[in-house]
């Protein structure tokens, strides 16, 4: 294996660890967020239907909960292959003609994450001018949301480009895609 090859399997062992462990962090903090959604529609439901009185906050507490719980969960699911895509063009191509195409395709992928990870600091930045109105903390919090995910979805992306990079330009096994993990045996 070349130097530059060695340096890049060096550095994607690296990251991908980094990467798995701040994922299974951020899928331990979803399941909880899911827990107390459902406990907070719960009752809501409760208060509605059985006490025949709405509560003002938990819509926007579930509301709040859901959207971080997605931040956190969707870097997973793009690290594992778990979005929708459509492979028919590239399972046609040669490896070579694939593998570039990937490269192409995270190198956008990375260009559009940059340009929403710096929109979203702006709207998280402008997000302390409002409250929610009936939780009242700063917007800011649920805000920072869009952030962390794009954080984490830029560095699961160059993850994957170097990868997709190590496989053009060094040995293949070297360089396999992230093993998924066991959901319920380690978790």
């Amino acid at each position: 294996m070349n130097s530059i090859a060695s340096a890049l399997a060096v550095t994607v062992r690296y990251l991908g660890t980094l990467n798995a462990g701040v994922l299974w962090a951020g899928r331990q903090v979803a399941w909880v967020a899911i827990g107390l959604m459902t406990l907070i529609i719960l009752i809501q439901v409760f208060y509605r239907y059985v006490l025949n009185g709405a509560l003002p906050w938990p819509e926007e507490a579930a509301r709040a909960l859901m959207i971080w719980m997605m931040a956190l969960i969707a870097p997973s699911g793009y690290r594992w292959g778990g979005f929708v895509s459509i492979t028919m063009l590239s399972d046609s191509l040669p490896n070579v003609p694939r593998q570039l195409l990937s490269i192409a395709l995270f190198l956008v992928a990375g260009a559009v994450l940059v340009v929403l990870l710096t929109k979203s600091v702006g709207h998280f930045n402008s997000g302390f001018i409002f409250k929610s109105s009936s939780l009242k903390i700063p917007l800011a919090w649920i805000y920072l949301a869009m952030s962390v995910c794009f954080v984490l979805l830029s560095s699961v992306n160059l993850e994957l480009l170097l990868r997709a990079v190590g496989r053009l330009i060094g040995d293949p096994d070297d360089f396999k895609p992230p093993a998924e993990p066991v959901i319920l045996a380690s978790e």
